[in-house]
């Protein structure tokens, strides 16, 4: 009988503003549980607590974590790579000490080790502590050149796995809305259908919606209609790589007409189910179905 795969426990740390946040949030869209800044006595227990089963871990941990030490640091680590059934890795984030300057001073947020001195300061004293820690890690990350895409593409490459990794696509949302009740504010892309025929002026199709095989036949039979949805797919498809690649990993679609009842509903639903045909995950919302126009 083959012993079980051990759990793969990666500890993320490093300089204050390389991205340790970014780096967490990557690492759970490609299947890692994630918990940052827990107190160091609590990393042996919540290692020892998991196994296997529960899949991957991603610990975050910075000179703000409670307890935080090197030798207290590399203690905790020596400990957990002795424990049966788990592979315990160390990723380091590092960056320049210009552009970690620049990142404090565009966020005006304040670094850890310099709240009554310059930020400058604070990130030197930081890069003294932890040049150890960075020395010891199984995988060193410079990210002072690194878009946020390329930070996703990187992470994934290195854990990405075939049953896990959840950002080959973007998420897909596409939704719905009436131009009369507002553009929806989480719109990535908006596309206007009202110059299609509007069913809410025939008193048979006005009480239904573009759910009704009655109000689809109707805006289908637009002879725009068609033209213009080969166009808008041709459009969207080539985009979705450029999306992901950004390190976008959801996109909202929004489709618009008068009251967001009945030709963006279809043509939304329409839309939905020729991307999901061609591999993509989507979700589909309707904002204003409860709408009084087409």
């Amino acid at each position: 009988m083959n012993a079980p795969a051990a759990r793969q426990v990666l500890v993320v740390t490093g300089l204050s503003g390389a991205g340790k946040t970014s780096a967490l949030k990557a690492l759970e869209d490609i299947g890692f549980e994630t918990v940052d800044n827990i107190p160091l006595t609590f990393l042996g227990a919540l290692v020892r607590g998991g196994d296997a089963s529960r899949g991957r871990l991603a610990i975050g941990i910075d000179i703000r974590t409670r307890g935080f030490g090197l030798e207290a640091l590399a203690e905790e680590i020596d400990r957990l790579r002795v424990v049966d059934g788990t592979d315990v890795r160390v990723l380091f984030l590092d960056c320049g000490d210009r552009e970690l300057h620049r990142r404090y001073e565009e966020t005006r947020h304040r670094h850890p080790l310099a709240l009554d001195r310059p930020v400058l300061d604070g990130i030197l004293e930081e890069r003294r502590l932890l040049d150890p820690v960075r020395e010891r890690a199984d995988l060193v990350l410079d990210t002072t050149d690194l878009p946020l895409g390329e930070l996703k593409a990187w992470l994934r490459q290195q854990f990405g796995n075939d049953a896990n990794d959840l950002t080959d696509d973007v998420t897909l949302i596409v939704m719905s809305f009436g131009f009369k009740r507002g553009l929806p504010r989480d719109a990535d892309l908006v596309f206007d259908v009202r110059f299609l025929d509007n069913p809410h002026y025939d008193p048979a199709l006005r009480s239904l919606s573009g759910l009704d095989r009655a109000v689809a036949a109707r805006v289908a039979a637009d002879p725009a209609f068609a033209p213009f949805f080969e166009n808008l797919t041709r459009l969207i498809v080539p985009l979705l790589p450029r999306y992901a690649a950004e390190g976008k990993s959801y996109l909202t679609i929004a489709i618009g007409c008068t009251g967001g009842r009945h030709r963006s509903v279809f043509t939304a639903e329409r839309l939905a189910a020729r991307l999901a045909e061609n591999g993509r995950r989507v979700r589909i919302r309707h904002r204003d179905l409860d709408g009084q126009g087409g």
